[in-house]
């Protein structure tokens, strides 16, 4: 069989005839609209609820699994989120940490600093004192002439009390009123009886005290011991004389049998003579704070309570004749050429109303032929009022204006201390020297620090109050920096 004439192999079976081909779709066609439309009725149809159930079914387990997917991830999203937080604020509390060690470490390098300045300024006065000591030692001998000299008294023993035959001097009575320098005093448990504890202080601050404070009852007789003691160590005597036992207690106004009246008409006049007369045999000055306080209402010396009423029997004005009745048995016996009167009222800011009016301090004062200094009794000491700012004006201010409106006379703040509660100790010392600075502040002539620790009650609160100059190191640093201070004016005296 020739190639032209047979049949191609390459055409598709159904396609070998144009009747065939339509013969093939149109059987495509109907096949295909069978097979749909089997499927329509075995979906539709009851009988195709088991394949819906089963896509159902498929479904069913395919959608919890993506939900649990996605609470998953939202759940790994916030652990990222708290994770990053917890650690950002780590890292804000890790910095917070470390400026606060800078912050303290500052702080304290800072107070090292201060202290060692102060420390450094009072070696530097100390050597400075010492090489001018050395100086002028050669003249010792007839500087001498200008004191007052004795040998008669009781030198006592303790430390510091040197050889009782040697001679004992002091300057005159005209140049304590008037110093050229102020006074630092202190109050210590037994001086100048016994010098323990006040040397002790001394040798802290660096600079040795120029004025000793004690106190006396009219129980007791004129102790040579304390006037001869003190200048032994070059130091004015301020005794405290109280017109009641000595070991009376603070707490109790009563006390008849020394009661003002009683004094004036004479009870005690041959006490008073004596006493007179044997500070004229012991032949040295002294200053001598008589019935300090008056104007309170703590002290069976005090006229009045605040109320009106009498305090251990005492009248109005009996104040006044009294101080004048001393006095002129001491100025009978020759002892005012040695005494310097002391007239020291407490400051007023605590008084009770009556106490604070205009005219009733004035009427306290026995004027000013009987007194030498004014002087005032001043302490930081809690409860606070809220308007307290720790300053010397705030504890001092209104009491010195009214010291100036009475009186022309030198200023001797003749007991003060600090309290160490809630910690404003410092701050107040700072103040206190600051304000000696200042002109206006010029007649004052010294202070007497009470420098000890004692239990009472204030305002019927019972507290310790611990008025040691050394009750802390910021307090202890303060009192250097400020005593040293060259426009307070001080004597600086090395401490031995």
């Amino acid at each position: 069989m020739s190639d032209q004439t047979a049949p191609s192999r390459t055409a598709a079976w159904w396609s070998q005839s144009k009747s065939r081909s339509q013969a093939t779709a149109a059987a495509a066609i109907v096949l295909t609209a069978v097979l749909v439309g089997i499927s329509a009725y075995v979906w539709v149809s009851p009988t195709g609820a088991p394949l819906r159930k089963a896509v159902d079914q498929a479904t069913a387990v395919i959608n919890p699994i993506a939900a649990q997917n996605a609470e998953l991830k939202r759940n790994l999203d916030r652990a990222t989120e708290t994770i990053a937080s917890q650690k950002g604020k780590l890292t804000a509390l890790q910095k917070a940490s470390l400026a606060a060690q800078a912050a303290a470490a500052k702080q304290l390098a800072t107070a090292q600093q201060k202290a060692s300045a102060a420390e450094g300024q009072l070696a530097s006065v100390q050597a400075q004192l010492s090489a001018a000591q050395a100086k002028s030692a050669s003249g010792s001998a007839s500087a001498a002439g200008s004191h007052t000299s004795t040998g008669s008294g009781s030198n006592g023993g303790g430390s510091g009390s040197g050889s009782s035959a040697a001679p004992i001097t002091a300057p005159s009575r005209a140049a304590l009123v008037n110093p050229d320098k102020r006074y630092f005093g202190m109050y210590t448990e037994q001086a100048p009886f016994n010098w323990a504890t006040f040397d002790a202080t001394s040798a802290k601050v660096g600079v040795a005290p120029n004025m000793v404070g004690y106190f006396s009852g009219w129980d007791e007789n004129f102790r040579a011991n304390a006037v001869t003691r003190a200048w032994q160590q070059g130091r004015m005597p301020l005794m405290t004389w109280e017109s009641r036992p000595i070991d009376a207690r603070n707490d109790t106004v009563n006390a008849p049998a020394y009661s003002l009246p009683k004094i004036i008409r004479g009870d005690f006049d041959a006490y008073l003579h004596q006493y007179a007369k044997d500070i004229v045999a012991t032949g040295l000055p002294l200053g001598i704070r008589l019935d300090h306080e008056m104007n309170g209402i703590w002290y069976p010396w005090s006229e009045t309570d605040g109320q009106g009423n009498s305090i251990n029997g005492n009248n109005v004005g009996d104040y006044v004749k009294m101080w004048r009745h001393v006095h002129d048995i001491f100025q009978q016996e020759g002892a005012n050429s040695l005494v310097v009167w002391v007239w020291a009222p407490n400051i007023v800011n605590n008084l009770p109303a009556s106490h604070k009016a205009p005219g009733y301090l004035e009427a306290l004062y026995p004027g000013d032929a009987y007194v030498d200094w004014v002087g005032l009794s001043g302490y930081l000491r809690p409860p606070y009022k809220s308007d307290n700012d720790f300053s010397f004006d705030y504890t001092f201010k209104a009491s010195l204006d009214k010291l100036r409106s009475i009186a022309s006379k030198p200023i001797m703040l003749a007991e003060i201390g600090a309290s160490e509660t809630d910690g404003h100790k410092a701050t107040w010392i700072t103040s206190l020297f600051q304000s000696l600075g200042k002109p206006e502040n010029s007649d004052i002539i010294g202070f007497s620090w009470f420098n000890l620790a004692v239990t009472s009650y204030v305002e019927g609160v019972r507290a310790t109050n611990d008025w040691r100059i050394d009750s802390r190191a910021d307090s202890l640093s303060a009192f250097i920096t400020g005593l040293t201070r060259p426009e307070d004016d001080f004597v600086l005296t090395p401490a031995p």
